[in-house]
């Protein structure tokens, strides 16, 4: 097969009608491209003309990619989408671990509820294609319950997990596979108590699987070697992408090793992960790690998500900020910083806080923390 192209995608045209239908249309696209031996990008259709108009001809550039099978697109949750190349072997060769995590069986269907910009859904649709399971595709960008009516398996993040326990959805479920985001204990409790075995997976776009939580703590994922540097956690595996299209990334190399900048600790062969190098807040002389203090506020009654972040401040560095996203009838903000105090230490409790009914998020459901900082800043978001 000769090399290929890259072939942008669009999720949906604007003013396209949406629906099961439609889903799977893009994925007879998807499919199509693939057989011709060129690289499908998927784009998000919620994306602004301009940006997809950057997006298109970056990869309309690049002429030629020897030895490339998909790209991707990945933002994090931190700022411009990057595109990142991988062969077709850098996600096969992890078909048959994740069969095993999902307890794959024949007449499967799998539930995908990102939309196929994500690189957790490509990667699924990619399974599709080489002999995995039926896929049950999101017919829009918001999930309904009629889209995981007869999944059996599940493949996406947290919120969407939460979701369908909210709603009773998918009643023939019994597998979990939960990425994208930290998963919460009470999430995985209530699966747990219906029945659904759940794996949950840190990962990145960069590396694709790094590590698995079965309910022991995060260990490293079949076929992955690990270790920490200088805090920072580097991974060695066949499933490591070749690298961006254009720009600059958090991705560095070493040899085989690969590394996207997250601070992690190994104790007793589980792995801690304590957020992105650059992501720590310097206050007062102490060090604090967004992902803990977000972690914490998950906790509070009526909070569905939280961004913590810094905001300089001349006299100590910065303060802790925190945007809380909250359900409708919740605990004032007053009762829950109280409820704070009682999870945190001083050293890392928020000194300005900030609520927001809906976050703005990547196609992969995770906040979209650069957006939302710059709206803080700007001053579109309520202060109680």
């Amino acid at each position: 097969m000769t090399a290929g192209r890259i072939v942008p995608l669009r999720s949906r045209s604007a003013g396209a009608a949406t629906g099961p239908a439609a889903s799977r249309e893009l994925v007879e696209r998807i499919h199509a491209v693939r057989s011709e031996g060129d690289i499908p990008l998927v784009g998000d259709d919620r994306w602004p003309a301009e940006q997809w108009q950057r997006v298109r001809a970056l990869a309309e550039a690049a002429g030629p990619l020897p030895g490339i099978a998909w790209a991707t697109l990945t933002s994090g949750s931190t700022g411009a989408p990057r595109i990142v190349l991988r062969s077709a072997d850098s996600w096969a060769a992890s078909f048959g671990s994740v069969d095993d995590l999902l307890g794959v069986r024949t007449g499967d269907v799998l539930a995908l509820t990102s939309p196929p910009a994500s690189s957790l859904s490509l990667f699924s649709i990619a399974r599709a294609m080489d002999g995995g399971p039926e896929l049950a595709l999101p017919s829009g960008n918001a999930l309904v319950a009629a889209d995981v009516a007869d999944a059996t398996l599940f493949h996406g993040t947290p919120r969407a997990l939460r979701t369908i326990l909210d709603t009773d959805a998918a009643p023939l479920l019994r597998a979990a596979l939960v990425g994208g985001a930290d998963l919460d204990a009470s999430t995985r409790s209530r699966a747990e108590a219906r029945g659904i075995r759940v794996a949950a997976y840190y990962g990145a776009a960069e590396l694709s699987f790094v590590a698995v939580d079965r309910g022991d703590g995060l260990r490293p994922f079949p076929g992955v070697d690990v270790e920490v540097r200088d805090g920072e956690l580097w991974a060695r595996s066949p499933y490591l992408a070749a690298g961006y299209l254009g720009g600059d990334g958090p991705l560095r190399s070493d040899g085989p090793w690969r590394s996207v900048g997250d601070r992690a600790e190994i104790v007793d062969g589980r792995i801690r992960l304590l957020g992105r190098a650059d992501d720590a807040i310097i206050t007062a002389a102490a060090t604090v790690i967004p992902s803990e203090v977000e972690a914490a506020l998950r906790t509070l009654p009526g909070v569905t998500d939280a961004v913590v972040f810094g905001m300089p401040n001349a006299g100590v560095g910065s303060l802790v900020a925190a945007v809380l996203e909250t359900a409708a009838g919740g605990e004032s903000i007053a009762a829950l910083r109280e409820r704070a105090r009682a999870v945190l230490a001083p050293t890392h409790l928020p000194r300005r806080w900030f609520v927001s009914p809906a976050f703005p998020r990547t196609a992969t459901g995770k906040p979209a923390r650069a957006e939302l900082v710059r709206s803080v800043v700007a001053g579109e978001v309520v202060v109680p």
